[in-house]
């Protein structure tokens, strides 16, 4: 985004409505996220995290209301784990001013984590704290339980393709390699989640790296966009898996059995169908991977950076679904030797 636009969004009359002090110095761009603008922003009070919600996302008709209530559970969940929930005005913690949707969040002080410098205390601490997350009472905040996997919506990669083609799109040709299994693995995830939706609870379902910030062994959770229902031990193994990828996008088994048995000292047994879960695991790469290509063909994206962004996110998510295909079942042989 240049100057000229990021001059035009209205970062003091947020900082007025939520009265943060007068606005010093130009914002600046933060990076880390994948769907939305974030900046750092310093006023006379402090400096604060500012998030300029995608304007194409917040058409959704649920997007809205997926905000307000992931900020609920933010909340709720910062009285038994490190979570950065965001400012309110009046119990909302999204703000509409002009044309813009905006959230404000306290800075917080901290560094994110590559895969190459994520140690086996850092899996410890985050297996910890996803199991206080599961064993969070949120039953207050009346959180309307997931409609039912009954009926399978298929993605069309076929006509990604089609459209891939006609674009002379770089991600075509694996994407053509790979169109057998994508349609094998988006059934799989199906059958999968059909299975799993009999327990649910609630978390933050995106606790991946980019979404804890350190300073030391502290972590901070932050962007609980995604917060909502989830089976725990889909949840369990597809964070674990975050916290273990190394920079070839290979699980350590070290750092996975790590995170694992720091959840199980908190949650006891584990006791499920891995391979049910590990099949579930393709569900989320899968939704990452039909919006990246959307954003790659300009359906889904706001400008030139965005589309190149949505580009290389396709070519990425594709190997990470191969690789994460060949891993499986010695993911499975780790869970079955150490449970």
């Amino acid at each position: 985004m240049n100057q000229s636009t990021t001059n035009a969004i209205p970062f003091q009359k947020l900082c007025s409505l939520l009265s943060l002090g007068e606005l010093q110095g130009n914002p600046q761009p933060l990076s880390g996220g994948f769907m939305h603008r974030m900046y750092g922003i310093e006023t006379g009070k402090d400096k604060f995290a500012v998030k300029v919600l995608n304007p194409l996302i917040m058409q959704r008709p649920t997007a809205k209301d997926n905000f307000i209530r992931s900020e609920r559970i933010a909340c709720k969940a910062a009285n038994s784990v490190p979570a950065a929930a965001a400012i309110q005005h009046n119990g909302e913690s999204v703000h509409e001013i002009e044309e813009y949707q905006m959230q404000a969040f306290e800075w917080v002080e901290g560094i994110l984590l590559h895969p190459k410098d994520i140690s086996i205390e850092h899996c410890t601490v985050i297996g910890s704290i996803l199991a206080d997350i599961h064993h969070t009472d949120f039953s207050s905040l009346n959180i309307a339980y997931p409609a039912a996997h009954n009926e399978q919506q298929q993605m069309n990669w076929s006509d990604y393709l089609t459209q891939g083609e006609t674009n002379q799109c770089v991600w075509v040709e694996p994407l053509r390699s790979m169109i057998d299994k994508l349609y094998e693995w988006d059934d799989q995830a199906h059958r999968a989640a059909v299975k799993l939706a009999a327990h649910m609870v609630i978390s933050h379902n995106d606790l991946d790296p980019k979404n804890v910030l350190w300073d030391g062994l502290n972590p901070t959770l932050i962007d609980w966009e995604c917060a909502g229902y989830v089976n725990p031990m889909q949840d369990l193994i597809e964070t674990s898996l975050y916290w273990a990828t190394d920079a070839n996008s290979l699980a350590v088994q070290e750092r996975f059995l790590a995170f694992i048995h720091a959840y199980k000292a908190k949650a006891a047994t584990l006791e499920t169908d891995w391979r049910t879960v590990l099949m579930s695991g393709f569900a989320g790469k899968l939704g990452w991977l039909a919006y990246s290509l959307r954003r790659s063909l300009g359906i889904e994206s706001v400008d030139a950076a965005e589309q190149k962004l949505g580009t290389e996110q396709a070519l990425a998510t594709l190997q990470a679904l191969d690789l994460y295909a060949q891993q499986i079942e010695e993911i499975e042989m780790w869970l079955r030797e150490n449970n």
